[in-house]
């Protein structure tokens, strides 16, 4: 359901931005490990709207990093508060919000007994002393959401406003931007769906060359775009919200991840492309469509940047894969002998191009037929994937964690598998308990999976060792040069030698 409040409050950025800031990450610290009494002193007010609230985790030397904050909270000589002090930057709501959920660095003792530094959350109530607000900073887009700086100054916090343990709270920070990212899809769904039908009414109504906007070949191109992406988004979003409420509170932080980054990219091809149909009126402000330019740009980079997520999605993967070839990497050593001819056998088995087959498709398989092709496209995928990661793993080993470009291949490779997971699966259920277009629906699946298929061959075909395809060393070095300049270098071409 939150999913889905998501898709309506998106068509206002600013709405859906200071709603999110409270909803999703504000105050989701308490519910997710909030003491009773912190839940039944806080959530009430905060749930009817009495109250607002705000994450404050970034600051002007920390932004990615989360894990280098300097906020300090020193406790007190009788224990019974702590002293904060330092400051927020970029704070969502953080100049109307009542209660804010702060990390800051407090000193522990490990189990030897040591004095370290690690980050605590805590909850602050705005009326506490010592709480001040900057300016509201004049953004891009989301202009009508209220984003500053957040000072905190001997701010007084009862010790029972800490959640969770002392010094556990970098991995309460990571669980509720986790747990928030997932919602993205929907959000960025409801904002396309309301551009298309914007876009298509006038294709439909203005005329070029005596024919429809809606006739050329190339908008209606941009159309089908907008339209596969929404399909994506939404079933990505729901597929994991899904799994998100089982019972156990399952970890789809990765799944999570991979929403945020397909949607948020998506929203701002999408959003481009719908400006692109209306021309010269698209870029007016009599229109808002600009708006909607503007204000989605936020979206790859708040709640992670996509380039710090593509980083976690990879190597997420790649740890659960490295711990399976460590073991067999183990026995091997041990002068297992099987192990040796399984792997063996599994690499003469993909020279010789054995089909994949997983069991989605035929008699009982859980695909529907009419997606075949598609499905067995995705195993191809999956079975050339298995053995590409497993070959990165061999020839980088730990060091794969500073090979960005490979990384970035990985984790696009494997946010198209999990979108086409999705899209497979809502199109079969679309089928099978008859939903009205169904069969526009796996239209949209097939033309997606295909051209997935597609882009992950070739992403992993520059994976693959001395692949003529892989142009990372030039673009590594024209990086350098560049950087190393701190500007473009090539002389001007009416640049003349005497």
């Amino acid at each position: 359901m939150y999913a889905r409040l998501g898709e309506i409050t998106s068509l206002d950025g600013a709405i859906a931005v200071t709603l999110a800031a409270h909803q999703a990450i504000g105050l989701k610290g308490i519910l997710l490990a909030g003491t009773e009494e912190q839940k039944a002193k806080y959530l009430p007010r905060l749930a009817s709207g009495e109250h607002i609230a705000a994450f404050c985790l970034t600051e002007p030397g920390s932004g990615s990093d989360a894990a280098s904050i300097q906020t300090r909270a020193t406790l007190s000589e009788d224990g019974k508060h702590f002293l904060l002090n330092g400051s927020k930057i970029w704070i969502s709501n953080g100049g109307i919000a009542d209660i804010m959920t702060v990390f800051a660095r407090t000193e522990v003792l490990d189990k030897d007994g040591q004095k370290k530094d690690k980050i605590t959350a805590f909850i602050v109530e705005k009326a506490f002393d010592g709480v001040t607000s900057g300016k509201p900073e004049d953004k891009l887009g989301i202009r009508g959401s209220n984003t500053c700086e957040v000072a905190f100054e001997n701010t007084k916090v009862p010790i029972e406003n800490v959640i969770g343990e002392v010094g556990g709270g970098f991995k309460i920070a990571m669980n509720i931007l986790n747990s928030g990212r997932f919602s993205m899809g929907g959000a960025c769904a409801g904002v396309i769906k309301k551009l298309i039908e914007m876009a298509a009414e006038y294709a439909g109504t203005r005329k070029q060359f005596t024919k429809k906007l809606a006739e050329f070949g190339m908008i209606q191109e941009k159309f089908a775009i907008m339209a596969q992406n929404v399909f994506v988004m939404e079933s990505m979003a729901y597929l994991t919200a899904g799994l998100m409420d089982r019972p156990g509170v399952p970890d789809c932080s990765v799944e999570a991840a991979m929403v945020k980054v397909f949607s948020s990219e998506g929203c701002w091809v999408c959003v481009s492309e719908a400006l692109q149909v209306l021309g010269g009126v698209g870029y007016t402000k009599n229109y808002s469509f600009e708006r909607y330019l503007r204000d989605c740009r936020i979206l790859q980079i708040f709640e992670g940047t996509n380039e710090i997520l593509r980083m976690y999605i990879a190597l997420t993967g790649m740890q659960y894969a490295g711990k399976i070839l460590t073991g067999k990497i183990k026995e091997m050593k041990k002068g297992n002998v099987g192990v040796v001819f399984e792997i063996l056998g599994k690499k003469l088995k993909d020279s010789l191009g054995r089909p994949a087959d997983f069991g989605l498709t035929g008699k009982d398989g859980v695909v529907h037929p009419s997606l075949t092709e598609s499905a067995k496209m995705f195993e191809q995928n999956v079975a050339l994937f298995g053995t590409t990661v497993e070959s990165l793993l061999y020839r980088y080993g730990k060091t794969i964690v500073d090979e960005q470009l490979v990384l970035k291949r990985v984790a696009d490779t494997l946010i198209n598998l999990y979108a086409m997971t999705a899209v497979l699966s809502r199109a079969s259920r679309s089928i099978s308990i008859g939903l009205r277009n169904h069969q526009h629906e796996v239209l949209l699946a097939n033309t997606f999976c295909k051209d997935a298929f597609f882009k992950n061959n070739y992403w992993m075909t520059q994976l693959q060792k001395n692949s003529p395809e892989n142009n990372d060393a030039n673009i590594k070095k024209i990086a350098q040069e560049v950087l190393e300049k701190r500007s473009y270098i090539c002389s001007h071409p009416l640049e003349r030698t005497y």
